[in-house]
């Protein structure tokens, strides 16, 4: 099988993100964000989704975490979408729910070339720690634009905001490893009637 691997740097004013991938590793991951909560949960995606994954950072950070956590997004979707290539031969579809004590929460995702997502969580604090919970979602919609995948997350149930936020990110990175997946059965086909996931 062709390696299923990417490495891609964006730099701005605002931020420099480097992310290395490898879609059909075992879960190694090393990830210095500068913002310690969004390592922890770009850790859950490459470990529950059983990629390499090596994301390192330096933004504004004594500004605001949001351009560091919204960037790595944008990037870390810049290398899946590179990753992926043509999609030939994958499993396009995928979901999971997880649970993390009293939370649970659910993640369905269509590798489309259609960027569109759909976010739904009402965080029952507004920080984690020193995290803004609002900048869950703005790490996700970076990751939809640029990997152009369709994307819904929902988190059903849940009393801890750390919780809420861990069960998505668990989510997201087994529904992705799934969708990734090689379908033997396609002899390497794209899965769509026309022919093209491009959009």
């Amino acid at each position: 099988m062709t390696a299923r691997n990417a490495e891609v740097t964006r730099t701005t004013l605002e931020t420099s993100v480097t992310v290395h991938l490898d879609l059909d590793g075992s879960g190694k991951a090393h990830i210095a964000t500068g913002v310690p909560f969004l390592d922890h949960m770009i850790d859950q995606i490459a470990r529950h989704g059983a990629f390499d994954l090596r994301v390192e950072a330096r933004g504004d950070t004594h500004v605001d975490d949001h351009h560091t956590v919204e960037d790595v997004g944008i990037t870390m979707g810049q290398a899946f979408a590179r990753a992926l290539g043509d999609k030939r031969g994958i499993v396009r579809y995928g979901h999971a729910y997880v649970p993390l004590d009293e939370a649970l929460s659910r993640v369905v995702v269509d590798l489309s070339g259609r960027p569109m997502l759909t976010f739904h969580c009402g965080f029952t604090a507004e920080k984690i720690g020193r995290f803004d919970t609002q900048l869950v979602r703005e790490f996700f919609q970076g990751f939809v634009n640029h990997a152009a995948i369709t994307l819904h997350v929902e988190n059903l149930y849940g009393v801890n905001a750390h919780h809420q936020a861990e069960t998505l990110f668990k989510a997201f990175g087994r529904a992705l490893r799934v969708a990734v997946a090689i379908d033997e059965r396609r002899s390497g086909s794209v899965p769509s009637t026309k022919g093209s996931l491009s959009g």
